[in-house]
């Protein structure tokens, strides 16, 4: 099959979960047979070749706007598209699903993963959610196929929209690495830090974490993953913070990210809007023991293989981190219980064959 890849970024990642998810599933599928292509910002991506791991890459121009960015780009992708020969365009994120009527009127079939609940995001004014709030609809009305990446997702297009989707979760790996090439970069030990990882946006909840954290009394340290294009004054307060212990590293991919997760004392996930977050299920992969914001989609995730605190509660997440730094928290079984479960669930191959299935079915 031909298959377009379009809504993200682009690759190689260098931004967030959808752009991670396109790096792991479109070599697999190109090493199944197939011919791969993934749409990409230009102002974004500085990779200039013109394929990557067999991947053929397509760069666009947009609008450099928090409002207007992605739309642009989608709207451009999904044009050139409908001069390509694709059998299945493969778009992301509900915000993009308004204009998924363009490929179906020249025939295409179109999937679309609509992540999570994105209008509940702090960072978009009336405007942007009620953009969001037309996608879903959309979303059920111009793909052929709803994926959702969660759950408690696919439960609420149903009882919202009365539209079944199909379930399909992110893959993790469950491989540490050896190297502390990074670590060393930022003067860290392993064992010795509590990790955060996510974008930096309200609702996320970095602000909650650091917190929880001022308040522990430890000498570990709280390494902050991650950034935001247009959060500059968030992140801004985050960083007033007077704790020496706290550590911002901006973005991390590849290498220096596998070595942040392999290396962690525990990690954090404290996100309140989404469906299944990467960087939860990459956390567990790598054999983390952690402490997990009590959100539906995120209990979802864990089960039993987490410490779960009161929903974006500051003080439940300080009781719950002293409890693993300075307890008797049984920290070795919390990190078996999250990497079987990541093993038996959440495998990149076995996400790449589910995907493929999907495709096939569509391409009768």
């Amino acid at each position: 099959m031909k298959i377009a890849i379009i809504g993200i970024r682009g690759i190689p990642a260098c931004y967030g979960g959808f752009e991670t998810f396109a790096e792991e599933l479109a070599p697999r599928l190109v090493n199944k047979g197939h011919n791969i292509t993934v749409y990409g910002r230009s102002h974004v991506i500085k990779y200039n070749e013109k394929t990557y791991k067999g991947v053929n890459l397509v760069l666009l121009p947009t609008i450099q706007h928090k409002y207007l960015d992605t739309i642009i780009h989608t709207f451009n992708s999904l044009i050139h598209s409908i001069f390509c020969d694709y059998d299945i365009i493969f778009v992301c994120n509900a915000a993009n699903s308004p204009l998924c009527f363009i490929p179906r009127l020249f025939g295409k079939k179109v999937v679309i993963n609509v992540d999570g609940i994105e209008r509940k995001r702090a960072k978009w004014n009336i405007f942007g959610k009620l953009w969001y709030r037309l996608g879903e609809y959309c979303s059920t009305i111009f793909a052929n196929v709803v994926v959702s990446d969660a759950i408690v997702i696919k439960k609420y297009y149903l009882e919202t929209y009365k539209k079944d989707s199909v379930f399909i979760p992110y893959g993790a790996y469950t491989e540490k690495v050896e190297t502390k090439e990074f670590l060393n970069q930022f003067g860290l030990n392993p064992n010795e830090y509590i990790l955060y990882v996510s974008r930096l946006e309200p609702e996320n909840n970095a602000h909650l974490v650091i917190k929880a954290f001022e308040k522990v009394k430890t000498n570990k340290k709280l390494v902050i993953v991650g950034d935001a294009p247009y959060s500059s004054d968030y992140i801004k307060i985050l960083k007033s913070t007077r704790d020496p212990r706290i550590i911002f590293t901006g973005y991390v991919f590849g290498q220096g990210y596998k070595e942040f997760q392999s290396n962690a004392f525990c990690y954090i996930h404290a996100t309140s809007v989404g469906g299944t977050h990467p960087a939860l299920i990459e956390g567990m992969g790598y054999g983390n023991c952690v402490i997990v914001n009590g959100t539906p989609e995120n209990i979802e995730v864990v089960g039993d293989a987490a410490i779960i605190f009161d929903e974006n509660s500051e003080e439940a997440l300080y009781k719950k981190l002293d409890y693993v730094i300075n307890g008797n928290c049984p920290i070795d079984e919390y990190k078996k219980k999250a990497q079987e479960k990541i093993k038996e669930n959440y495998s990149w191959n076995s996400i790449a064959e589910k995907y493929e299935s999907l495709f096939l079915s569509l391409n009768k």
